[in-house]
Order: C-alpha cells, then sequence, then structure tokens
C-alpha cells in the first residue's frame, strides 16, 4: 500500500503546530509554575523541610570580625591632645545562630527566640585573644559624662569612688578580657549597690552581653496569608513599637528580623528590618545588580541618610540628642551611657570627625555595608554588615580620670558580621534557581523551534507531493487522450478525471 505523503505531510503540520503552542504556553506557564514553588517553598512551614531548617538553624557559616582601635598616646590625650589610634585584627570568630521556643500562632505568625555563640578562630585571626590593646575605660570616662550635671560633691565622691577601685581613664587588657569580661572590684561595688546600673551582673566586657545570649523574642509573620508578609516583624518583646526614641516614625518596627525578606523583590524594593542591638529598625537601599556564582542578585547598602543628624536629614530627629551626622546615638537604649554608633572609620560621616582623632582612614570596599540578595526568593547570599562603636567623652569637673580630655567621639571598636551561602545549599540553590528555570526556558524556545521547524519541513513535503501527483496526473491524461489540448492537460489533475482514466487503462 503506497504511502500518501501529502497526508502525512499534513499530519506532521498539525504536530508541528500544536508543538509551537505547547511551547508558547509554557512560556506564560512556565514562570506562573516557578513563582508558585517559590511561594510554597518561602512559607515559613514545618512542611518545607529545606526551608524551614534553613531559616531554624541558619546552616550558612556567619563570622564577626572584630577590630580595637589601639590608643597609642593615652597621657597625651589626658593633657587635651588629640587621640591617635591604630587598628587591631582582625580577631574573627566564628558565630552559631540556632531559634528556639518556636511557637506557631492561628494568626498566621510564629514566635521565637534566637540564640547566639561565639567561637574564636585563630587561623582566620590576625592575633590571638592574649594581645593587649589600650581602650577608653567606658566605666571611667562613660559614667563621668553621665554624671557631669550631677551636684559637685557628688562628681568629687564618684572620683574617689575610681581611685579606691584604681579604676583609670584607659584600660589596658587582653582581646578576650575586653570581648567577654573581666574581674572589676567596682563592677562588684556597682552590681551589689546599684543593681541594674550595668548591663551585665558578671564580668563587665564589651560584648558579655552577647556570648550565649538571645535577641529577643521575635514573632514575625509566617506568609501563609499573604506571601508579601513573610518574615515581616509583628512585634519583638511583646512590643509592637519602641520605647527608646521621641517621635512614633523613629519607634517603629519595620520589616524582618535581618535575615530573610518577602520574595518577588524589584529595584524599587527596599531592605527594612529591625535591629535590637541598634535599637531601631533600618533601611538599605538598592545599588547595583550581581551575579554569585551564576545566580543574579540585587546589592542593597546603607543610604548616607540612615545615620544623619536631624538637621541634615528631617526624620531622624526622633532619634536625637544628636551630634555630627554619621553617628547614632544609642543612649537611650543603653543606660544612657554616651556611646554612639556609626560605620567603621566614620565612612560616610561629617568629615570634621576625622579631624579630632588621628589614624583613621575611610572607604566603602572595607567600612560599607551591604546585602547582596536573590530577588525572587529574598534570600540572602553575601552579607557584611559592619558597625563601629564609640564613646563621646570629654573633661568633667571634679571627676580628675578626665583630665582635660578635649570633647571627642572616639572610637573604640568596629566589627563586620558577615555570611555567604557556600557547599552543598549554594549548590541546592544553583540547581533551583539557575539551572531548572534555564532548562525551562531552553524547553519553551526549543518546543516553538521544533515546531516551527517541523512545520516547516511538513510545508515542503507536502508542496513536492503535490507536485508530484500533478505531473502524474498530467502524464497520464496524455496517454489517455493525445489529441487533448494542452489546456486540458493542465486540468487533468481533477480526481474524478484520473480516477476514469486509471480504470479505461485497466479495461484495456
Amino acid at each position: 500500500m503506497a504511502v500518501n505523503k501529502a497526508k502525512v505531510a499534513v499530519g506532521f503540520v498539525v504536530c508541528g503546530v500544536l508543538t509551537v503552542f505547547f511551547g508558547t504556553l509554557l512560556t506564560f506557564v512556565g514562570p506562573i509554575i516557578i513563582d508558585d514553588q517559590i511561594v510554597k517553598n518561602t512559607v515559613i512551614d514545618p512542611k518545607n523541610e529545606m526551608s524551614y531548617t534553613m531559616w531554624k538553624d541558619v546552616p550558612v557559616p556567619f563570622y564577626m570580625s572584630v577590630y580595637f582601635f589601639n590608643v597609642l598616646n593615652p597621657q597625651e590625650i589626658l593633657l587635651g591632645e588629640k587621640p591617635m589610634v591604630e587598628q587591631r585584627g582582625p580577631y574573627v570568630y566564628r558565630k552559631r545562630i540556632q531559634k528556639d521556643n518556636i511557637t506557631f500562632h492561628p494568626n498566621n505568625t510564629v514566635s521565637y527566640r534566637e540564640y547566639r555563640r561565639y567561637f574564636f578562630e585563630p587561623s582566620m585571626s590576625a592575633g590571638t585573644e592574649s594581645d593587649i590593646v589600650t581602650i577608653p575605660n567606658m566605666l571611667v570616662l562613660g559614667a563621668a559624662v553621665m554624671m557631669e550635671k550631677m551636684p559637685f560633691a557628688v562628681r568629687l565622691m564618684i572620683s574617689a569612688t575610681f581611685k579606691t577601685f584604681k579604676e583609670g581613664p584607659f584600660l589596658t587588657k587582653t582581646v578576650g578580657e575586653l570581648m567577654w569580661g573581666y574581674d572589676s572590684g567596682l563592677v562588684d561595688f556597682l552590681n551589689k549597690y546599684l543593681p541594674g546600673m550595668l548591663p551585665s551582673t558578671g564580668k563587665f566586657g564589651l560584648f558579655a552581653e552577647f556570648n550565649n545570649s538571645n535577641t529577643g523574642l521575635f514573632t514575625i509573620n509566617t506568609g501563609k496569608d499573604d506571601i508579601r508578609k513573610v518574615h515581616k516583624v509583628d512585634s519583638w518583646n511583646g512590643l509592637t513599637e519602641l520605647p527608646y526614641w521621641k517621635t512614633p516614625q523613629c519607634n517603629m518596627i519595620n520589616g524582618t528580623a535581618g535575615q530573610m525578606w518577602p520574595p518577588f523583590m524589584t529595584k524599587e524594593s527596599t531592605l527594612p528590618f529591625y535591629s535590637p542591638d541598634a535599637c531601631r529598625s533600618m533601611e538599605l537601599v538598592y545599588q547595583r545588580p550581581g551575579e554569585m556564582n551564576g545566580i543574579p542578585l540585587y546589592r542593597y547598602v546603607a543610604p548616607k541618610t540612615l545615620f544623619a543628624n536631624g538637621t541634615d536629614y528631617a526624620p531622624n530627629e526622633g532619634f536625637c540628642p544628636c551630634r555630627q551626622s554619621g553617628l547614632l546615638n544609642v543612649s537611650s537604649c543603653r543606660h544612657n551611657s554616651p556611646v554612639f554608633i556609626s560605620h567603621p572609620h566614620f565612612f560616610n560621616a561629617d568629615p570634621v570627625l576625622l579631624d579630632y582623632v588621628n589614624g583613621l582612614s575611610p572607604n566603602e570596599d572595607e567600612h560599607g555595608l551591604f546585602i547582596d540578595i536573590h530577588p525572587e526568593t529574598g534570600v540572602p547570599l553575601n552579607v557584611s554588615i559592619c558597625l563601629q562603636l564609640n564613646l563621646y567623652m570629654k573633661k568633667v569637673s571634679a571627676i580628675t580620670e578626665t583630665g582635660k580630655i578635649s570633647e571627642v567621639v572616639m572610637p573604640m571598636i568596629w566589627f563586620e558580621e558577615s555570611g555567604y551561602i557556600d557547599g552543598p545549599i549554594l549548590t541546592t540553590f544553583h540547581t533551583n534557581l539557575v539551572i531548572l528555570p534555564a532548562v525551562m526556558e531552553y524547553m519553551q524556545y526549543g518546543f516553538i523551534a521544533l515546531g516551527l521547524a517541523t512545520i516547516l519541513i511538513a510545508s515542503l513535503v507536502h508542496h513536492k507531493a503535490k507536485k508530484s501527483q500533478r505531473e502524474a496526473a498530467n502524464i497520464s491524461t496524455a496517454v489517455c487522450n493525445p489529441g487533448a489540448s494542452e489546456k486540458e492537460h493542465k486540468d487533468s489533475y481533477d480526481h474524478e478525471k484520473k480516477e476514469k482514466c486509471f480504470m479505461n487503462n485497466s479495461e484495456k
């Protein structure tokens, strides 16, 4: 039985059209399927095993790199000369984060406490915890500023107390002691007779209250009812607004807890988050697109207005009393101690701050903070949060320990908390976020290209088959009716005439 090529070709044309239709359909349905999977895996739900485990235990390695500003001329500072410092470090600590006391609520929120522990990493550090460093004594110089407006007799008594416990204006201690605490008779005295005056009840150290501690009770949205609210803070320690600042706007608890954000971000999106350590909400802004191991990302950075004073940026008036732009006064949430936070080396701050201290050299590459985030999922791929701790110090009459110190915001330490996705997690991300969408995209256009090619080839085959049939019909007509005109020969492809001709030939 002869194969009718024309009919086969028509069949292939139909298949080609269906293939093109399927490929075109995928271009619309494919992104919807991917977005639906992102939503399902972004919701905070124990049923989403991988994403829930990532949220709960944060398997990405985080590190805290600490840099001290070692004071080179403490005696000269007491005589009123400009401070001179040298940066020492980094002293690197691996940070382990784990959420505990996780409780899901009927209103699609979940509460938890996040615990953190730090472990020294000698191989990543530029020294050991036994290194000796000199920094201002916060207990003395900070208390002096706090007591400045107290009666003269009280200030004399405070100064006498410092002398009794042999507390001077500067501390020379090991890195480990300054970080995690040292024994102090004054600290023991204050904790016994003035409980609550100091942030910790044991040894006094810059990070003593951070290690083996939690960041408070967070209640955040799971995203089950609205994926746009996932990870956003509902309350912190039962509060929906803060009690520290002067305006409702500054007291708002905005954004997430600073680890993940809602998916489907755009370049117009911002990264708001609440930081218990900074006692306020902060917001990063889009800077540029980028790529990490083939995974597309958006880089977000701190705007210059983040630590601007109320004069330069009116919405920050609620964080005052302010000093120069670039300093955030956190005394209201740090037991009224004259402590300011800033970017390291006063980066993005009023340049006048650099005139008061020798040894500082700010630059964006080392001292700017950023978060690289995958916009489709809201998951950070690379994080570097840099902050500096500063002490406001000055001469206070009757407290002789302050000598003739010139008024200055003195940098003490700065630290960088950093982490990036690597290893199996990065491989999983690359597979799910790069390879699979690329395969689906190639399939879409592959189906369209295959369908168009099939239609083209089948059309050519169909055309050739029809042409062959017409030629065969012309030949048959010529044999049946040799005297036929040229026009009749051309019209001989009519099916009925061909059938009769073939029947006549058969009878002969």
